[in-house]
């Protein structure tokens, strides 16, 4: 009996964890329910407030138990809003303590960047499973040191990759993978904005750890080889910088080209001063697309036959959290493992590798 687009997508979201989303069809009615794992969100700017800790009011398996912050102000104010008792925020001095709390099983780091290590190490060593937000590391070796740490304490490790459950990006998985429209010769995978302010951590490299590349050329990473479900081979890569006053220690966009096993090429862009967010798959006899693809708001999809039939909920990172733990219960790899954060972080290296060789870098695995 052939299979349909519906249950097609529905296998790949249950394969990537969507089925958390259906916790009734995962625990017989007989059984209680098991109880609901605590988060500590690290990190209380906009991405935690407003993403975050509103999809944590609507998680199935987990919720918001506690803070770290070094904001008494925002300490009251979360406090106030989501009922966590006092015994449940920390603040930076106080971090290690949490080692002691059973309400708090998760630790989600949303911090910036050059910070991502240091508290995923730190809650591992609490005995703390981690959510760390991308990108996952400064780097490669850094993103290695942070797996270790994990697996030495036995914890889980995850990172924050929310469109590793998005239905639109599911469907684009799908559709690459059962060659619907033919094999797919090229993908065109970008994403940027124009980032507020000269005075934005994320344009000092000490503490963003390269600007755009590292903060939006992961989702454009990931659109090329989660679509492909294939890890490149080889890129080269340009990088341009117009405002030099603005972009004194980042480039201000970066363009590269990956090469895949199979002979598909992915086109990807990122930039810190203009608009674009898009995911194309052109094939040998039509074409599927996310326009826009990877902001959190939602993405909209369309193929060379019309519209895809997909919706997506509000919230994003409720699929993710609640994988995570579904992970954790059943003791596997999490879908958005550390090694998926240490491959996008291997990535940057080569391309950043390509941009100032000019040569095309091979990449072993």
């Amino acid at each position: 009996m052939p299979i349909s687009r519906r249950m097609s997508i529905q296998t790949l979201a249950l394969t990537a964890g969507g089925l958390l989303t259906q916790s009734g069809d995962l625990f017989s009615s007989q059984q209680p329910s098991p109880k609901k794992l605590g988060i500590a969100l690290v990190g209380l700017g906009n991405y935690a407030t407003s993403q975050l800790a509103p999809a944590l009011l609507e998680t199935q398996n987990c919720y918001l138990a506690g803070i770290v912050t070094g904001s008494p102000d925002k300490a009251k104010t979360w406090a106030a809003t989501y009922n966590i008792p006092a015994k449940n925020i920390y603040t930076y001095q106080t971090f290690d303590q949490i080692r002691n709390n059973p309400d708090i099983d998760i630790i989600y780091v949303v911090l910036p960047n050059f910070l991502h290590a240091e508290y995923t190490i730190r809650a591992a060593q609490a005995g703390k499973h981690v959510i760390c937000e991308k990108p996952m590391a400064m780097n490669a070796s850094e993103a290695r040191q942070m797996i270790t740490a994990c697996d030495k304490a036995g914890v889980q490790l995850s990172v924050g990759y929310r469109l590793y459950f998005e239905p639109h990006h599911l469907e684009m998985r799908r559709l690459a993978a059962e060659n619907t429209f033919g094999h797919s010769k090229v993908i065109e995978s970008a994403l940027g904005f124009t980032v507020p302010g000269p005075g934005s951590w994320r344009l000092d490299k000490k503490i963003g750890g390269g600007g755009a590349i590292m903060d939006l050329g992961v989702y454009a990473i990931q659109g090329a080889r989660r679509t492909l479900n294939l890890d490149p081979i080889s890129v080269t890569a340009q990088a341009f910088t117009f405002d030099k006053e603005h972009f004194k220690d980042v480039h201000e966009m970066v363009f590269w080209q990956f090469e895949f096993p199979g002979g598909t090429i992915a086109d990807c862009r990122t930039t810190y001063s203009s608009y674009i967010d898009r995911l194309y798959a052109t094939c040998e006899r039509g074409w599927f697309k996310l326009e826009p693809s990877y902001n959190a708001t939602g993405a909209q999809g369309i193929t060379s036959r019309g519209p895809m039939d997909v919706s997506s909920p509000h919230y994003q990172q409720i699929a993710q959290m609640d994988a995570f733990v579904h992970s954790i219960r059943t003791k596997t790899k999490p879908e958005a493992s550390g090694e998926e954060g240490w491959k996008d972080m291997k990535l940057i290296g080569a391309i950043l590798q390509a941009v100032e060789t000019g040569r095309k870098i091979q990449i072993y695995w």
